[in-house]
């Protein structure tokens, strides 16, 4: 093989394929980056055996061929070349000499046949999705994956198409995200569990244009998600997902309108006072047209009014303030609505659609 790259090409496809190789595997294949030069194309894959990337980028091909270079050494090699030229070869020995300006590399390398290539999975029937929105929606929901591998199916989102209906639902045992869209098109009903690793690097690699489109494919086993000139490919996590619709009560007992990045705010604040290891929880009393922030630890203490419209009861009510502010943060309205019902009930951040859905449970405290 024999190709000469652009650098800033070549780093490009390298961070893409770099988002599904292992820091460490009992497999050293999985290591490596394939790197394929033929039909016209350069290709780099990579896969974790969970995750897997085909990236293609612009280049000059002398000489076709593969070759699996060890994804770390061959990232930093390129990332330091002195030059925006880049010639790569390969020799019949899986010896590769890296070259750009008057930098040269030799470095050894192994053939791709032991390589876990892509499956080929039947294409029938694509979801068609802007790159804006569905880099929006996970940012506004992966948020609240579980990072507990002994509950896996709380690690990956619910992905649940309905005619033109297309939710995203994650969840992690203390509160609930969901995002809704309408598509431009109808599409058969599908329920499958996306692993929140793999939305997390696909929403990395997402450029987020609005005219830009991503096609899914959804198979019994695998998500494939198609957009430019990458390709990612997932394993689904098997299993039934949780029936949260019986959690998504509409009865309230209260009901606020607020200043999103008011209240925002006021409880980054009070986490000033919170070290690391505490679990303070920030305590919240709703009297009238006003909303009281207090918070009391080792450090110290504060409290913070703000003004609110309050339909029905006071309330006095006590939130892990990391879970608010994940909420918070991804809502881009400026005013936000708020249902609770008593001190021990979740509460429910929403808009007037239910495009979007926050549940958080509230945490014991003592006054």
């Amino acid at each position: 093989m024999n190709i000469i790259c652009n650098k800033s090409k070549l780093i490009e496809g390298i961070n893409i394929a770099l988002k599904a190789v292992p820091t460490k595997s009992t497999m050293a294949i999985l290591e490596c980056i394939v790197l394929e030069a033929g039909e016209g194309k350069i290709r780099f894959i990579s896969n974790d055996l969970e995750l897997g990337i085909e990236t293609i980028i612009e280049g000059q091909i002398k000489e076709e061929g593969s070759v699996a270079i060890h994804a770390k050494v061959f990232s930093e090699i390129i990332r330091k070349l002195p030059s925006d030229e880049v010639t790569i070869h390969t020799d019949d020995n899986y010896m590769v000499t890296i070259s750009g300006g008057k930098a040269k590399f030799h470095i050894s390398a192994k053939s791709t046949e032991e390589f876990p290539y892509l499956p080929d999975i039947l294409k029938n029937q694509s979801i068609v999705i802007s790159q804006f929105t569905l880099k929006d929606m996970i940012r506004q929901t992966v948020f609240s994956i579980s990072d507990n591998e002994n509950t896996k199916i709380m690690t990956g989102e619910l992905f649940e198409v309905k005619g033109n209906q297309l939710k995203l639902v994650s969840l992690d045992g203390h509160r609930i995200s969901i995002r809704r869209v309408f598509l431009k098109e109808s599409y058969d009903d599908i329920s499958v569990i996306i692993p929140g690793k793999t939305l997390i690097e696909i929403s990395k690699i997402l450029n987020g244009g609005m005219e830009d489109e991503v096609k899914i494919y959804i198979t019994d086993k695998h998500a494939l998600f198609e957009f430019e000139d990458t390709v990612v490919l997932t394993r689904l996590i098997e299993g039934e997902y949780y029936k949260i619709d019986k959690m998504l009560s509409s009865d309230y007992e209260t009901k606020l309108v607020v200043n999103k990045r008011e209240m925002f705010d006021c409880i980054d604040r009070t986490t000033l006072l919170i070290k690391e290891s505490e679990k303070k929880p920030v305590i919240i009393d709703i009297k009238d047209d006003s909303m009281r922030f207090t918070m009391n630890s080792a450090i110290g203490s504060m409290d913070e009014e703000i003004s609110i419209n309050k339909e029905g009861k006071d309330i006095l009510i006590g939130f892990n303030p990391r879970f608010l502010i994940d909420a918070l943060r991804v809502i881009d309205d400026e005013e936000i609505t708020i249902y609770m019902i008593n001190p021990k009930a979740p509460c429910f951040i929403k808009d007037k659609e239910e495009t979007y859905i926050y549940l958080i449970l509230p945490v014991n405290f003592n006054v």
